[in-house]
């Protein structure tokens, strides 16, 4: 087994090691969190060490290590050790409390934010970048369904979609979506997108498409969840907890990116159609400013 964790990007370990959490064994996933809780005492911890402080058997470190993708525990502690080599001096980030200051919640909710989009790049899988390229530019039409948190990224990829020629829609209610996507042609695709991968509207969605014979995209923030169990493709991309729904908030912005690089990739797929549509958008905001 090769391990299949990227400690090449800053924050890349912590980033895929969140991502599979919720699909580990509750012991194991008790190890993993340890590890990323503290990973100075990870790198130094011998396997007896790590097991008596996370209250587990030995066994089930090393278990753990190799169901969040590493060939063992000490494969796990050689990344830990790499992953800290790319961020010299960087600190895991901190939650925030009734006591920050306006100052320190500014510096955690920018640092989050920006760590949360670099390490984008260590859970976005080429292969299913290049799925997700391959379902979305010939499609006829595409559907985009988010609520909460993930409302904002749903609107901004059918808006962004369809300025390049793209037939994307985003409708806001989970009704109106589901009589959408029992309309979907066989192979027509639907995006999902959700940072948990558990809301009960966005499941709905999903069935439904599902039910159509459509072809759902999962982009969302977890590797493992009952969205992405229904996904023909799964992008992976989220952002560190800072309590306050702030995990939520990170993500959307990793979720944005995300929207970004399919935006440029159908782009490029389809260029005539790219820049016919670009060329009706530029001709409706000058007619739209001659008119004022």
């Amino acid at each position: 087994m090769v391990s299949s964790v990227r400690t090449d990007i800053p924050g890349g370990l912590h980033a895929t090691v969140a991502a599979v959490l919720p699909g580990l064994r509750p012991s194991d996933a008790k190890v993993m969190r340890l590890v990323l809780a503290d990973p100075a005492f990870a790198r130094s911890a011998t396997t007896d060490e790590l097991a008596a402080r996370a209250e587990v058997s030995p066994a089930t470190v090393v278990r753990a290590a190799r169901a969040a993708g590493f060939e063992g525990f000490g494969d796990l502690k050689r990344a830990l050790v790499r992953d800290l080599a790319t961020q010299p001096g960087a600190a895991p980030p901190e939650q925030l409390t009734e006591t920050s200051t306006v100052s320190e919640i500014s510096e955690l909710v920018l640092t989050s934010h920006a760590a949360g989009i670099r390490a984008t790049g260590a859970t976005l899988h080429p292969a299913a970048l290049d799925n997700a390229v391959s379902l979305l530019a010939p499609a006829r039409s595409i559907l985009v369904f988010g609520v909460g948190t993930s409302a904002a990224p749903a609107a901004d990829a059918a808006y962004r979609w369809t300025a390049i020629g793209c037939r994307a829609g985003a409708p806001h209610d989970s009704r109106t979506a589901q009589l959408q996507a029992r309309q979907l042609r066989p192979g027509e695709p639907l995006v999902a997108i959700s940072h948990s991968g558990r809301s009960v509207e966005t499941l709905a969605v999903v069935d439904a498409a599902r039910t159509a014979g459509a072809s759902v995209l999962a982009i969302t923030s977890f590797a493992s969840s009952p969205l992405a169990d229904r996904a023909d493709v799964v992008l992976v991309a989220g952002g560190p907890d800072l309590g306050l729904q702030m995990a939520p908030s990170s993500s959307r912005l990793a979720h944005l990116a995300v929207v970004d690089i399919l935006h440029a990739a159908i782009s490029f797929a389809d260029l005539p159609r790219a820049r016919h549509a670009l060329r009706i958008a530029t001709e409706i905001s000058e007619a739209g400013s001659r008119s004022r």
